[in-house]
């Protein structure tokens, strides 16, 4: 029975999948709208900034004053 169940969610699943992408329109991206006014593209260097090393910096500094920050009782080591 479970096997049957499984098999019908995948199946509904992958249908509404399928229509989803079959109704969708195309972007168009090449198409220009009015008053559209792209500024300079990014090196490559920037974008690696912006997009991993940045994250990453922020992600450090939060890890960092958590660990600076935290108050909990460390356990104490049993005496022998």
């Amino acid at each position: 029975m479970d096997k049957k169940n499984a098999l019908r969610a995948g199946a509904v699943s992958a249908g509404t999948t399928l229509m989803m992408l079959l109704m969708t329109s195309p972007a168009l991206a090449l198409t220009r709208d009015d008053g559209d006014d792209p500024g300079p593209g990014l090196s490559i260097g920037e974008t690696l900034g912006l997009y991993v090393a940045l994250p990453l910096v922020i992600f450090l500094v939060i890890v960092g004053l958590v660990m600076v920050l935290d108050k909990s009782d460390k356990p104490q080591k049993k005496q022998a």
